[in-house]
């Protein structure tokens, strides 16, 4: 009686074959060893969200939306609203409205942060607009021009 089947029918646990013939079971069982860490690190994978990028050099105009997480590191003009985290690399310029769970200015901003849990200044980042967050953090040499409202939940309370 077999326990289990291997990827092409054949049955496993049974008895060994005659001394004078090659073992089949052997390799069979040690691929399916070798392929049991490499499924558990594709599901560790699929469990952690994509990051798209748009490199340096490209200019792109338009509007990002969706889940996942967007890096710029060119420019880009429009809206981008994700469910994820937005990072804007040193050299990168987003002309436009941005909601994302976390915000990383590394580059230039021009337009209004709105509902992210958490933004980042980071050294050589700048922003020009308003902002509202559940935390801020303002690296030494970044800029910014617009108002900061962050520490507050959504009732007007402290958070």
């Amino acid at each position: 009686m077999a326990l289990w089947k291997d990827q092409y029918g054949r049955e496993q646990n049974t008895p060994d074959p005659a001394p004078d013939k090659p073992a089949a079971a052997a390799p069979v069982s040690s691929i399916e060893s070798a392929r049991q860490p490499a499924a558990a690190a594709t599901q560790v994978r699929a469990g952690e969200a994509k990051e798209s990028l748009l490199a340096a050099g490209l200019t792109i105009e338009g509007k990002i939306e969706g889940s996942g997480h967007v890096r710029i590191a060119g420019s880009f003009k429009g809206d981008v609203h994700v469910q994820g985290n937005l990072t804007i690399e040193a050299g990168a310029k987003v002309t436009g409205g941005v909601r994302a769970n976390t915000v990383v200015v590394g580059g230039e901003l021009e337009g209004n942060i709105d509902a992210a849990a958490r933004v980042e200044l980071l050294q050589t980042g700048v922003l020009n607009g308003d902002l509202k967050a559940g935390s801020l953090t303002v690296a030494a040499g970044s800029r910014m021009r617009g108002r900061a409202e962050f520490g507050w939940d959504e009732k007007g309370g402290k958070g």
